[in-house]
């Protein structure tokens, strides 16, 4: 993710021999797909593993309180620097909207009905914007929907259809891990991978906090006339 973002702004900032298309080069748009789809995978199986270790409402709350307020900072940072195409349902906006519905839809227990469920109810949100369109959900205000008959002109766009569908697989598979392979998500971490597992643990301090640093160093970069 981070990488994707510094060379979004490399490409922002013209230093890039050959300018990129970000919005329709499909080298940019797969990457983009594989980390929205990881984000969401991992949130819908987040929300799983919290079910089944009992976690409180109160302590689901003080998380989501921290994630929706981020998403009004994006959409306030990025009316900065791109008034014409600001974020206002970006994958924080939608991961707010998403976890409310996942924690509400993550009961106990890994029976095969209930993964079967989410499988099937996360194919139906993915395939449904193919199905059904309409220019109602056309606008800024209601394109978070996801039935839109044209993408919006905006730097970040993550709707509930089809993403919801992504992490009801995700919780899916948190349910099937939990049921055949608990200790993949309950044994330690290795070694090798204990500096991920910092990142992990601070993973929304980080996503708002990376691309201040690296517009910020490229930025200065520019002032003291690097480039």
């Amino acid at each position: 993710m981070a990488t994707y973002h510094f060379c979004f702004d490399l490409n922002y900032y013209g230093l890039f021999r050959i300018p990129q298309n970000f919005y329709l080069d499909p080298f940019w748009i797969v990457q983009r797909t594989c980390i929205v789809s990881l984000f969401l995978l991992c949130a819908g199986a987040g929300q799983v593993i919290a079910v089944d270790a009992s976690q409180s409402w109160a302590r689901f709350f003080r998380r989501w309180s921290q994630v929706a307020a981020c998403a009004g900072l994006v959409s306030i940072g990025s009316a900065l620097m791109f008034p014409a195409s600001w974020i206002s349902f970006g994958v924080l906006h939608g991961l707010a909207v998403m976890l409310l519905l996942g924690r509400l839809t993550a009961p106990r227990g890994a029976s095969p009905s209930s993964v079967a469920l989410l499988v099937g109810l996360g194919a139906v949100a993915v395939v449904l914007p193919a199905w059904i369109q309409s220019t109602a959900f056309d606008s800024r205000w209601t394109n978070w929907v996801g039935l839109v008959t044209h993408k919006p002109q905006t730097e970040d766009w993550v709707p509930l259809l089809p993403w919801t569908g992504v992490m009801l697989w995700g919780m899916a598979a948190g349910k099937m891990l939990l049921a055949r392979r608990r200790a993949i998500l309950a044994g330690p971490v290795p070694p090798l991978l204990q500096p991920l597992a910092v990142l992990g643990r601070w993973s929304l301090a980080f996503y708002m906090l990376h691309q201040v640093v690296l517009i910020g160093a490229l930025e200065a970069g520019r002032r003291a006339s690097l480039w």
